[in-house]
């Protein structure tokens, strides 16, 4: 029965894509079989396993009103065992069509609750903000990892979505854990780095992971050829800093 990991921040550019998809390959690479849920309506996870988001005739959204199996909606990818639910344009309206379901939060943990038993592992990529489409992400994870960047205002936001996790706990009856903070975007010759570190470390205690992902040219390259880091540049040390986290999750 897979562990369900929503992959969130409601702050834009902390690396929650590159997360999201390079976390799952780890995964798949350690033996583990991975889905990847794109539930942000830009699709960016989509595109980054190499699938246009524009020739995707139905999506993620398809399932969620209803209109298509989830089964049927589900893409091999070229890595073996990562499978993708993908994303399309369709997506940004879903937050409307919800307001007026009956169970408009839980639509995606009913999904998702049908996939389990398939996966040892399934990653949702949330999108920045804490809307419905984000409500409806964290309540089907079981825990959320929170990228952080190790830069200036690296804690804007996160208090806020803790918030909201907690509330959600409390008055839906879920039980959303926190998986930990990870650092992001890491300059090890950047003074401010070090300091934003000790304050994430100190704002999560013994939630922070050891693996830090560092700032890396082929991270931010990877995307635009559409394939992981693992793909694009193997002895990286973008690569092997996603392959140490992906072993720390299964620990």
């Amino acid at each position: 029965m897979a562990e369900v990991i929503g992959i969130a921040n409601q702050k834009g550019g902390v690396g929650k894509t590159t997360t999201a998809v390079n976390l799952s390959a780890g995964l798949a690479k350690l033996g583990k079989y991975v889905l990847l849920v794109d539930f942000d309506p830009q699709a960016n996870a989509t595109a980054h396993l190499g699938i246009q988001p524009e020739s995707v005739e139905k999506s993620v959204y398809h399932s969620i009103a209803g209109q298509e199996q989830v089964f049927d909606l589900v893409q091999e990818t070229k890595i073996t065992g990562l499978h993708l639910l993908p994303a399309n344009m369709d997506l940004a309206g879903l937050t409307v069509e919800l307001v007026n379901l009956d169970d408009r939060e839980f639509r995606l943990a009913k999904i998702i609750s049908v996939l389990r038993p398939r996966y040892d592992y399934i990653i949702i990529d949330l999108p920045p903000s804490l809307g419905l489409i984000t409500i409806n992400g964290l309540i089907a994870s079981d825990n959320v990892l929170i990228p952080v960047q190790t830069e200036y205002y690296a804690l804007e936001g996160i208090g806020q979505l803790l918030k909201t996790i907690e509330l959600l706990n409390e008055n839906l009856g879920v039980e959303i854990g926190l998986k930990g903070a990870l650092l992001t975007m890491y300059d090890l010759h950047n003074s401010l780095a070090q300091k934003v570190t000790m304050e994430v470390q100190e704002y999560f205690p013994g939630y922070v992971f050891e693996t830090i992902i560092p700032r890396n040219s082929e991270l931010a390259e990877a995307p635009s050829q559409g394939v992981t880091i693992f793909q694009y540049a193997p002895r990286s040390s973008g690569a092997r800093a996603y392959g140490q986290l992906a072993e720390e999750i299964i620990e």
